[in-house]
């Protein structure tokens, strides 16, 4: 599938973000993106680049935190011919291959102390060295760095340089987590699901059912718009009726009886659920009652039972949902449907 670059959002949160960079790529300045993981740092760093004078020269993209400490600097700056061993031959760094263009530093955070202050010397003056040179050599780029890390605390506590950070805060652009964005999660999971649908050549796309809408809409998405595209095309893609709406969502694609260690994880679940069943169950209501209002006293009586398995489990929502046999899905709407706090 084709790399997505498109934004799609509605909420005010989101769009002022989007607003904002766009506002910042006309400025041949550095900016911060800030955001947790999988809320479109590397999109936002393309949208600064693409709507800069610089949108027709290179934009280098390089992950800071994939390389071992002992590289980054020979990627970001380049090395001679000889300069250490294995170095063969005379490299440019990532900096000269983004001379005219935009430089992305995506893991800003990190980056060693040593890399750091050799990154402010190219953003101060605008000058590498490659290791093993005698002389540095002008670049012309701009630099955009992304992290999900509060940089001003990591200065404070002696792990990011105070000077290279004023350098590089010219503009900071934070974007909101998924679960704050609001109106979001349903547009974008209709999106995913189209492209999905159509992927999978069906005739059309029809929809979430209500049981599906709840979870989506309830779920914490802590990996943001990245977990919420596999979920949602995971989803699709399992679904076998495609005339129907689909209604089961499968957040963690590795809960299985089967998985491995699944005998002794599950094990102190299995002895919670004994305890529940055989020492501590919750007497019924009485008839009376049940007579008077039969859906009132049959919520009430499942709310007890999650609220005590709750408690016997510590509050583990795994280990509640293998007592209770359902599933941690199953578990997370029944806790919606009766306001139980997670």
């Amino acid at each position: 599938m084709e790399r997505e670059t498109r934004f799609i959002g509605q909420s005010s949160a989101f769009l002022d973000s989007v607003e904002r960079a766009t506002a910042a790529a006309v400025l041949n300045r550095p900016v911060l993106v800030i955001g947790e993981r999988g809320t479109g740092k590397e999109l936002i760093a393309e949208r600064l680049h693409s709507h800069s004078a610089r949108w027709d020269g290179p934009l280098v993209i390089m992950n800071c935190a994939a390389l071992p400490e002992t590289l980054i600097e020979a990627e970001l700056f380049g090395h001679e011919a000889g300069a250490f061993t294995g170095a063969a031959r005379a490299r440019a760094g990532r900096f000269e291959e983004a001379d005219g263009g935009t430089l992305f530093l995506d893991e800003l955070g990190t980056l060693s102390m040593a890399a750091q202050e050799r990154l402010l010397r190219a953003v101060e003056y605008g000058e590498v060295t490659r290791i093993g040179a005698s002389k540095p050599v002008q670049v012309d780029c701009r630099i955009v760095a992304a992290t999900n890390e509060h940089l001003p605390d990591m200065v404070d506590q002696g792990r990011f340089r105070a000077d290279l950070l004023d350098r590089l805060s010219f503009e900071v652009i934070t974007l909101p987590p998924l679960r704050a964005r609001e109106g979001d999660i349903l547009v974008l999971a209709d999106y995913f699901a189209r492209r999905m649908a159509t992927e999978l050549s069906w005739e059309s796309w029809p929809g979430w059912g209500p049981q599906a809408s709840v979870m989506l809409e309830s779920h914490d998405w802590p990996g943001n718009v990245r977990e919420l595209r596999n979920v949602v095309e995971r989803a699709v893609y399992r679904w076998m009726e495609p005339g129907r709406p689909v209604d089961v969502i499968t957040f963690d694609p590795f809960a299985s009886p089967w998985r491995p260690g699944a005998n002794g994880v599950d094990a102190p679940a299995r002895a919670t659920q004994r305890e529940t069943s055989d020492e501590s169950a919750l007497p019924a209501p009485p008839i009376s009652d049940m007579c008077a209002d039969l859906r009132a006293t049959v919520d009430a009586y499942e709310k007890r039972l999650v609220e005590a398995a709750f408690a016997r489990c510590r509050y583990n929502q795994r280990a509640t949902a293998t007592t209770l046999g359902l599933s941690y899905d199953q578990l997370r709407h029944t806790m919606k449907k009766h306001g139980i706090a997670a």
